[in-house]
């Protein structure tokens, strides 16, 4: 039974917890820092064997704060290795010891908790779109990625190897890029285009408005 249970399937989170001062906006280039040198590498070497995966970027002042989220959809002896090789990374290490990561977590692999495609989307959605959001949002997060990698293939130098510091002031310079990116062409690229395919059908927008009278 226990050589039976490495094979179920599930969905599986690395979750790493980032230094937020107090009256300091979020750091949001340690995100593209992390997915491109620590979890991209994870990616590749187990594509084969990962079904879906997705980043998640959060902050907010509670317990959990400044927190980036992999998550992927595996075999349990998958997320044994993958979780194995992210602990183990050099740079993570040096991340934690720094400062900068102040925690990463890890689902305990021995108690899989959401086993189908659709328990990790919004209980809120109907069963079509849970069961299909998995894969769309997997294509954003590929497409973000693919943005850092390229952003930073045009930026980089002779220098291969760089300190912690340098590297953070790099990916921030990434990131000022891609959000250059989205905000001047994402509304064709990626709004206007997923608008197309659902064939032009308005959405309809919930908005809130404060009013005194």
């Amino acid at each position: 039974m226990e050589q039976e249970s490495t094979h179920v399937m599930g969905w599986w989170y690395a979750r790493f917890r980032i230094k937020w001062p107090e009256n300091t906006e979020p750091s949001w280039h340690i995100d593209l820092l992390m997915a491109h040198k620590i979890i991209a590498p994870v990616l590749y070497v187990h594509a084969k064997d990962i079904s879906m995966w997705r980043f998640h970027r959060r902050a907010a002042r509670d317990v959990e704060g400044h927190q980036f989220s992999m998550t992927f959809y595996s075999s349990q002896k998958t997320a044994v290795q993958i979780f194995g090789s992210l602990k183990g990374d050099r740079l993570l290490k040096r991340l934690k010891r720094s400062g900068i990561i102040l925690k990463d977590i890890y689902d305990d692999t021995g108690k899989p908790s959401a086993f189908k495609i659709e328990d990790t989307s919004d209980g809120t959605w109907a069963p079509e779109i849970r069961k299909s959001w998995p894969f769309f949002i997997m294509g954003v997060c590929q497409m973000w990625l693919s943005l850092i990698v390229q952003t930073a293939e045009n930026m980089s130098g002779k220098e291969k190897s760089l300190s912690v510091q340098k590297s953070l002031v790099f990916y921030q310079r990434i990131n000022e890029a891609i959000q250059t990116l989205w905000r001047e062409q994402g509304c064709h690229s990626m709004l206007h285009h997923l608008n197309a395919i659902y064939g032009y059908e308005p959405v309809l927008v919930r908005e809130v408005y404060l009013r005194r009278f």
